[in-house]
């Protein structure tokens, strides 16, 4: 899909409706050097530091953290409205157990800025490299959000430097606006 240069804020309101309907799908190269994504339900863009940053929330237990960890960047990558099914199985599966974008039909281009993949059927993507992590301290975390952690399976978050915005002409066509 052929996308041009935008602003990381161009198009908020789409990719904040994409994430709460259909989540986004969070992608980096595996340590063996495979494209894997998962769906992302936690994203924030905006300004951190004088710069654009898209910031991420995942789990340690998935297989998706050890590759940004290894990687040191990652894309997100909005998904259009026909793709509900890739987007399910993207959040159900393990890209430890298979090529899971495979499965889902997905293709994967490599991206222009930083060393993951883009996935190309999605009209909008963000290309980030890592410039800070840290870890969701239990004792700092308030009352009302430990319901997300019954297991205790702490997310590392991650900041990444948007060093990419793109997106297709038809974006908000795409994605259902």
């Amino acid at each position: 899909m052929k996308r041009k240069e935008i602003s990381h804020t161009e198009h908020f309101p789409l990719v904040m409706d994409a994430m709460t309907s259909r989540g986004l799908l969070l992608a980096a190269y595996t340590p063996d050097g495979r494209a894997n994504a998962m769906t992302l339900g936690w994203c924030m863009l905006g300004g951190v530091w004088s710069m654009p940053i898209c910031i991420v929330l995942v789990r340690p237990s998935r297989y998706t953290c050890e590759c940004i960890e290894q990687a040191g960047c990652f894309t997100v990558n909005v998904a259009g409205a026909d793709l509900d099914e890739a987007c399910l199985l993207c959040g159900t599966k393990s890209g430890r157990d298979g090529d899971k974008l495979a499965e889902a039909g997905l293709t994967v281009e490599k991206a222009e800025t930083v060393e993951a993949p883009v996935i190309a059927e999605c009209p909008i993507v963000y290309e980030c490299k890592v410039v800070h992590r840290n870890n969701i301290l239990p004792p700092e975390l308030a009352d009302e959000l430990q319901r997300w952690y019954a297991d205790g399976d702490y997310h590392h978050i991650f900041f990444g430097k948007i060093l990419a915005a793109r997106a297709a002409q038809d974006a908000a066509e795409l994605l259902g606006s």
